[in-house]
């Protein structure tokens, strides 16, 4: 880390900034705001206190504000054992071992005694601690920290970081895509600087982030969304500088077809979802101003009464109107100008890369999409099943175009380093997903693979008999 304030202050965190909490292995994002409470593990605070600290600072919750944590060293760590016994044959769980109540920590609590205080209390009040071994001292010390340490560890936020915040708190928002799958996306796709890259996924914007994060600003994304708009909730938790979004675009999968064929009216020559919609609300009728009594009914000192006070409301009314209607179609000249701007992008069908990582079905995606990619360009597909990763193996078979197909799926196991308790753990992940990647290729190069029931499979003609003479 530089010395200069200058360059020291990217690694410090300022309002605004979104970061991470993490306690344990559970994990929240948050964003810096003045006077904001957020809410984590049931508690309660403000982040104003960490403005100007470094990123991975742990800091001490007190009366709802942060307080930085001082090193083990300052304040004496409970980790050093004075005395440990050989095993534990000895010790006994009767319940009896621990002298003091839960009242008695409560009113620990109450006099404002640190987290670590109240663990020092509890090893002294301990007739077992002593006995125990290395090994169960530690284990010992560990549960009683997560129990009643009030600390929490400020992350700045990372691709790595965030999908493990996602697949251990919603992992079915991010179709239970653990982080070593994104990773090996990363790698399958190729993403790297400069590169255009087309995305379509459904995990709440943990993958699009991820491209983004990878390319670090440099290049172009596209991002085929469904429905009416993208959805980028995980995108605004990575905190990206602006230089980065101006490399985002976006484009709807449901003119993809008309792209290819040549038939998007991306100028907006026709009507357009946008401007039906605009036009059905202008054609609606208007609010009419009260209803005027004939002359014979009313008398010339009301009409005029009236006149006057409607007139600065009418003008009011259509000055409303006029301004809606401006906002209406700056906005549709906007969109027609992003679609246009991303379609000229489309149009020549070179991209570099393409992920898609949805809970939709990947083969009709795929098969849209893959016209868009350059020759000798790589793709890759996640899906959380093998099954339809195995329909697009097939199809891209029969279809050609594409060369080094393969279809895999992740394992990991975490192990635990201690000196002398090196093993794995006792839980893992039942699966991580499956992936399909491939390289595109030209048509021309690459001729379909016939199936081996087409193969000459009719039998030939049988053969007329010939008739003897017997004349």
């Amino acid at each position: 880390m530089a010395d200069n304030g200058e360059d020291d202050s990217q690694y410090r965190m300022r309002e605004g900034d979104y970061v991470v909490l993490k306690r344990g292995d559970i994990f929240k994002a948050a964003q810096i705001q003045a006077k904001k409470k957020v809410i984590f593990e049931k508690q309660w605070f403000f982040l104003d206190k960490a403005v100007g600290h470094l990123y991975n600072s742990t800091f001490e919750i007190h009366g709802g504000q942060l307080q930085p944590k001082k090193s083990a060293v300052a304040e004496g760590s409970t980790d050093s054992k004075e005395a440990a016994g050989v095993d534990n044959r000895n010790i006994v769980d009767d319940g009896k071992s621990q002298k003091l109540t839960r009242d008695d920590i409560e009113m620990l609590k109450e006099k404002g005694l640190k987290g670590q205080e109240i663990i020092q209390q509890l090893i002294d009040n301990s007739s077992t601690f002593k006995d125990k071994t290395e090994y169960a001292q530690d284990k010992y010390i560990k549960k009683k920290k997560k129990k009643y340490e009030n600390s929490v560890t400020l992350l700045k936020p990372s691709c790595r970081i965030l999908a493990l915040m996602y697949h251990g708190r919603e992992p079915g928002k991010i179709c239970h895509l653990r982080y070593d799958t994104l990773a090996q996306m990363l790698t399958l796709g190729n993403i790297h600087a400069g590169s255009k890259v087309l995305v379509f996924e459904t995990c709440a914007g943990l993958v699009l982030g991820a491209v983004m994060e990878r390319m670090g600003g440099h290049g172009s994304v596209v991002q085929m969304y469904p429905g009416g708009g993208p959805v980028r909730a995980g995108v605004d938790s990575f905190g990206f500088p602006a230089h980065f979004h101006n490399t985002l675009h976006e484009f709807p999968i449901s003119r993809v077809n008309a792209l290819l064929a040549g038939t998007l009216d991306a100028a907006g020559k026709g009507p357009s979802a946008d401007e039906q919609l605009t036009n059905a609300e202008e054609e609606q009728p208007q609010p009419a101003a009260e209803h005027q009594g004939s002359p014979e009914e009313l008398s010339m000192d009301t009409s005029t009464a009236d006149t006057d006070s409607q007139a600065p409301e009418e003008r009011e009314k259509e000055k409303r109107r006029e301004a809606k209607e401006q906002e209406k179609k700056q906005r549709l000249d906007e969109k027609r100008k992003k679609l246009a701007a991303v379609a000229a992008v489309l149009e020549g069908r070179n991209a570099d890369g393409l992920v898609i990582a949805s809970r939709f079905h990947p083969c009709p995606v795929l098969m849209g999409l893959l016209p868009l990619l350059a020759p000798s360009r790589p793709f890759v597909v996640y899906s959380q099943y093998k099954e339809p990763l195995v329909e697009c193996y097939s199809k891209l078979k029969e279809q050609g175009g594409t060369v080094n197909l393969q279809l895999t799926n992740t394992w990991l196991r975490h192990y635990q380093v201690l000196p002398n308790r090196t093993h794995p753990m006792l839980l893992m992940s039942g699966g991580g997903g499956y992936l399909l990647s491939g390289t595109t290729v030209a048509q021309g190069l690459s001729k379909p693979s016939k199936p081996a029931a087409s193969q000459s499979t009719e039998e030939p003609a049988p053969k007329r008999a010939k008739t003897v003479d017997t004349d």
